[in-house]
C-alpha cells in the first residue's frame, strides 16, 4: 500500500469503441502538438513561461479539465488519462474552446508526477477514480500512501488536492487513508462542504451519471500542510 509501483500497471483496455474519422484525425494531428514532452518537466518546458501548474489524474472525457483551463487561461493544466477515447474527447474540447494552456499525457499520471519538480503544483485533481471495490484490489487505488506521498511532494505549500467520488467504498477508504496523513489538512468545516459541489468545481459526466442513478457524490478538498 505504500509503493506507487503497486498501481503502476494500467489494467483493462486502452481503447473502447473504434474512433470515427474525425476523432482519428484529432489524435493524429492535435495530440502531438499538446502532448507532454519527454524528459524533466516544469512550466517552461510545458508552456514556455513561468506560470502556475495544475494536474488532473484520469480526466475521463476532459470536460472538467477544459472548464478549469477556460476559466483560468493564465494557469497551465496537465491532464493524464490512459484511455484513447477519453483523450480524443478532451482534444475535442481543446479544439472547440481554443485552449492553449493544456498539455495531455496518454498514460500513467505517476510517470508525469515523477518528472515534475517538488512543490511545483498548485492543485492536483483526482475525480471519480476507479474504485476497485474488491478488498484484494485495494492496492490498485490511487488513494494509497505511495501515490499520495508523490502528490504531496509535488504540491506546493498550501497547494490543494481535490478528490471526488460517488463510490461509498472509495469514500470510506479515502477518508481513512487521508486521515492518517499529517501532510494534508481537510478543509471541510460543515457537511455541506463535502456534500455540495463548490462553484469552481465543474461537473463531470461521471458525476451526472452518478446523480441520474441516485448516487450521492462527495467532494473532498485537502490543503498541503
Amino acid at each position: 500500500m505504500n509503493d506507487p509501483a503497486t498501481i503502476r500497471r494500467l489494467y483493462g483496455r486502452r481503447q473502447g469503441h473504434r474512433l470515427r474519422a474525425g476523432q482519428a484525425s484529432l489524435a493524429d494531428e492535435l495530440l502531438p502538438q499538446v502532448s507532454v514532452p519527454a524528459g524533466p518537466l516544469d512550466a517552461l518546458a510545458l508552456f514556455g513561461d513561468d506560470r502556475p501548474l495544475e494536474l488532473e489524474i484520469g480526466f475521463g472525457g476532459g470536460e472538467h479539465l477544459a472548464a478549469q483551463a477556460a476559466a483560468r487561461p493564465e494557469t497551465g493544466f496537465i491532464g493524464c488519462e490512459p484511455f484513447l477515447n477519453g483523450v480524443v474527447q478532451a482534444l475535442g474540447h481543446l479544439r472547440d474552446a481554443g485552449l492553449g494552456n493544456v498539455r495531455l499525457h496518454m498514460g500513467d499520471a505517476l510517470d508525469v508526477l515523477e518528472r515534475l519538480p517538488d512543490a511545483s503544483l498548485a492543485r492536483v485533481y483526482l475525480l471519480h477514480p476507479d474504485p476497485w471495490p474488491k478488498a484484494r484490489h485495494a492496492k490498485r487505488r490511487m488513494a494509497n500512501h505511495g501515490p499520495l506521498d508523490l502528490i504531496a511532494a509535488k504540491l506546493m505549500p498550501n497547494g490543494q488536492f481535490r478528490l471526488g467520488t460517488d463510490d461509498p467504498t472509495y469514500c470510506r477508504w479515502a477518508l481513512m487513508v487521508m486521515g492518517q496523513r499529517a501532510d494534508f489538512r481537510w478543509t471541510a468545516e460543515h457537511s455541506r462542504d463535502f456534500l455540495e459541489r463548490p462553484a469552481d468545481w465543474p461537473e463531470t459526466r461521471y458525476e451526472r451519471k452518478a446523480r441520474r442513478q441516485g448516487h450521492e457524490v462527495w467532494y473532498f478538498s485537502y490543503v498541503r500542510a
